[in-house]
This record gives C-alpha cells, sequence and structure tokens, in this order.
C-alpha cells in the first residue's frame, strides 16, 4: 500500500499524538523517533509500519525474529496460508485468540501435525493518565506512560498467561 503524502495527515497525526500525550511522564523520550520516522516520507506503509514495529522491539527488549509473509514465498491464502507458515518456520503449534476459533479449520491444522493452542491473552494493567485503566491501547500508550518499566509490565502480564 502507497502512502499518500498528500492533505499533511503526518503533520495532523502527529499533532494529535503531542496533544493526547502532552503530560504523559515518556514522551518526549520517543518523541525524536516519532518526528523523524514521520518526516522520512516513507513510500509504503509496510516501510513506515516496519520501522515503528522495530522501534518498538528494542524498546520492549523483544528479540523475535520477524518474518515477513513476502519472504516466506507462500501464495495462498486463508488457513491453507498460515497451514504453510507453519510448516516453513517449523512450527508444530498455532497461538491464536480465543475469537479465532471461528475462522479457523482446526482439522486441517490437525491433518498437517500442528495442534492449535487458544490463548487470551491477559490485559498489561499500568498506570495511565486519565481515571480508570483503559485496556488494548497502543503500546505508544504503554511507552509514553511507563517508559523504561514498560518491558517488566509486558513481563507480568506473560506471567500471568503461562
Amino acid at each position: 500500500v502507497r502512502i499518500c503524502h498528500e492533505f499533511r495527515w503526518a503533520v495532523k497525526h502527529l499533532q494529535s499524538l503531542k496533544s493526547a500525550y502532552a503530560r504523559a511522564p515518556y514522551l518526549d523520550d520517543h518523541l525524536p523517533f516519532i518526528e523523524t520516522t514521520y518526516r522520512t516520507g516513507f513510500e509504503k506503509l509496510i516501510e513506515f509500519n516496519m520501522a515503528f514495529i522495530r522501534y518498538l522491539f528494542r524498546q520492549l527488549k523483544i528479540e523475535t525474529e520477524i518474518k515477513l509473509l513476502s519472504e516466506l514465498g507462500i501464495q495462498s491464502a486463508g488457513n491453507q496460508m498460515l497451514v504453510e507458515i507453519c510448516r516453513r518456520l517449523g512450527a508444530s503449534v498455532y497461538l491464536a485468540q480465543r475469537a479465532a476459533t471461528k475462522y479457523l479449520d482446526r482439522e486441517r491444522f490437525q491433518r498437517e501435525g500442528i495442534a492449535v493452542q487458544l490463548i487470551k491473552p491477559p490485559a498489561c494493567i499500568y498506570p495511565q493518565l486519565w481515571g480508570a485503566f483503559v485496556s488494548n491501547l497502543s503500546t505508544c500508550d504503554l511507552l509514553f506512560n511507563c517508559g523504561p518499566e514498560s518491558s517488566d509490565v509486558i513481563s507480568r502480564a506473560n506471567e500471568r498467561l503461562c
């Protein structure tokens, strides 16, 4: 998907972030990266997204290797694509959120020797700027509010998952 650079969307989005998180204790720690990324003028959305994803991985101390579907050379779609991804990466278990169960052909996975494990990730509860905790906001909300403690917040939530 190509990014349309008309209508100053990047400037507007950046101003919205600054306004919404002006009082967040760690906004200034991440603002230089965000401003630079918005000014870079990426041509494709994947390039813009991957810049943010890699930054978030570094900030959260996530060392998981990122593989793009385009790197795997898989042409199928739907459940078959998921099975082929698992096979290509040597996975014997496919993790999916419980809500995805209605879309999964579990028998297809089973025929291929791949177990489907349904999970419900716990909410990462952390201090936010306003009122009662609101779950499932962006990772930026976590970083802007918790800074270097963000990876610990995620680790504690993951311990509850296991």
